[in-house]
């Protein structure tokens, strides 16, 4: 009897003891397995990391290096470009960039100069309305599809300067700046009321093309560069209105025409409305 006491009272130890030691081994790592397949829990679980290890990234981007000459329209911009909060800048990247890249939503300033750039097409910039500067100096740009910049309520200020054009496409209102200096822009490629609905724009910038004939120059332009251009003539309607005596130009600050084949003391009475001579040729 006494045995049979000694053995129910011993069992309910041992069992309390065994749960004790097996709690202890279970806190090596959370959520483990038993004591007696821990060491098969280990080897499994570095087997694991070495396959993770091995496998690559999907998030990750592949830094081995394009080929030369490779494309860069399979790129993500960010990678190719520095991408801050509302800019981005693509200057001079490498590999080649041969077209404007896709931009995130929220860009209001794109740098993308000293590219080889070659054509914009009209879906370029379709979804980024909230444009407010785009300068593509110094690409290959010889071609810009109609519409390419229609939808860019905002943008205010836009650099074409260094490129290939031969005619411009139609402008946004907005704009306060506009540059096209050194290309191989032609009078029939630059519509003679192109600039004329811009009430907006202080800086126009044309120097260094092809143009025979000065277009329509808005009341609020104050900067206007047209030097080293083949312009053979100027009249009273150039910049005045011969219909109104009147009529000045109190913004118009700087004209530059020199470089051009046109004499500008054969019509004085040309600059009558301005309160600055143009810099150029006058005899």
């Amino acid at each position: 009897m006494n045995a049979l006491v000694f053995t129910c009272l011993l069992v309910p130890w041992l069992v309390a003891a065994s749960a004790r030691r097996f709690d202890q081994e279970s806190q090596l790592i959370m959520g483990s397995v038993p004591g007696k397949d821990l060491s098969g829990y280990f080897i499994d679980h570095l087997k694991s990391r070495r396959a993770r290890r091995a496998l690559p990234l999907a998030d990750e981007p592949d830094d081995s290096a394009v080929e030369a000459g490779g494309d860069t329209s399979d790129l993500p911009t960010c990678l190719l470009c520095v991408c801050l909060t509302g800019s981005v800048y693509c200057e001079e990247v490498s590999p080649d960039m041969t077209s404007v890249p896709s931009l995130p939503k929220e860009t209001a300033y794109l740098y993308a100069r000293f590219n080889k750039i070659k054509k914009i097409r009209a879906k370029d910039f379709s979804d980024i309305v909230t444009l407010k500067r785009i300068d593509l100096t110094g690409n290959l740009i010889s071609e810009i599809e109609e519409g390419a910049f229609s939808k860019l309520t905002m943008l205010e200020e836009l650099s074409l300067a260094e490129n290939s054009l031969v005619k411009l496409p139609m402008l946004p209102t907005k704009l306060i700046s506009f540059n096209a200096n050194h290309n191989h822009l032609k009078t029939q490629g630059v519509k003679a009321n192109a600039f004329k609905k811009m009430t907006n724009l202080v800086n126009l910038y044309l120097a260094d093309n092809e143009m025979e004939a000065v277009p329509h120059i808005p009341d609020s332009v104050r900067t206007l560069h047209l030097q080293n251009n083949n312009i053979t003539e100027v009249d009273i309607n150039t910049f005045c209105k011969s219909n109104d005596t009147y009529y000045l130009r109190p913004s118009l600050n700087e004209v530059r025409m020199d470089g051009n084949p046109v004499v500008l003391s054969k019509n004085p009475d040309s600059f009558t409305c301005m309160k600055v001579l143009p810099v150029g040729r006058y005899r």
